[in-house]
């Protein structure tokens, strides 16, 4: 995964997740102030189940599946986290608050996925929603194919047989 640093923004992810919440007319709750912080200790594409096992091994506060799973759709709907289509049909998380606008190349084989910003891609998206009288606020791209590894022939070894 490629380093796309940060974006600044005016509230910490907690902050805004409270703000949120509150909007909901809910509260930020021990576990839910636990898993946010996990989600934002490092930039790491996850599932539900890969978070829930890191919170186990973190030895924090027990936190339910069934709290985690619920917690990453409403910071989905704060727009703190979004989803990520995987090859298999099924889907991990990212950061989306405090990260620049990027696109993602995902493999089909070996589910490896690179993230990428490129102007250009931005710039050609913009050019089409004008001409179409269209008021763009930003844009989602997952290309899927075939990372390099996955691109090179197998290495064959060669039978006794062959070499006769």
């Amino acid at each position: 995964m490629s380093s796309l640093g940060t974006v600044e923004v005016s509230a910490s992810p907690k902050e805004k997740f409270r703000e949120y919440l509150a909007t909901q007319k809910m509260r930020l709750t021990p576990e839910r102030e636990i898993i946010v912080d996990e989600v934002f200790d490092n930039h790491e594409h996850f599932d539900a189940e890969e978070l829930s096992d890191r919170l186990k091994v973190s030895g924090r506060k027990r936190v339910s599946r069934s709290t985690v799973y619920r917690t990453l759709e409403s910071m989905e709907a704060a727009g703190l986290i979004r989803k990520v289509a995987r090859p298999n049909g099924s889907e991990i998380w990212e950061h989306d608050y405090g990260y620049p606008q990027h696109d993602h190349l995902i493999c089909r084989k070996c589910g490896n996925l690179e993230e990428f910003h490129n102007e250009q891609i931005k710039a050609i998206l913009e050019e089409i929603a004008d001409s179409m009288g269209f008021y763009q606020d930003g844009h989602r791209l997952e290309v899927f194919g075939l990372c390099s590894s996955c691109r090179k022939a197998p290495v064959r070894r060669h039978r006794k047989l062959d070499m006769i």
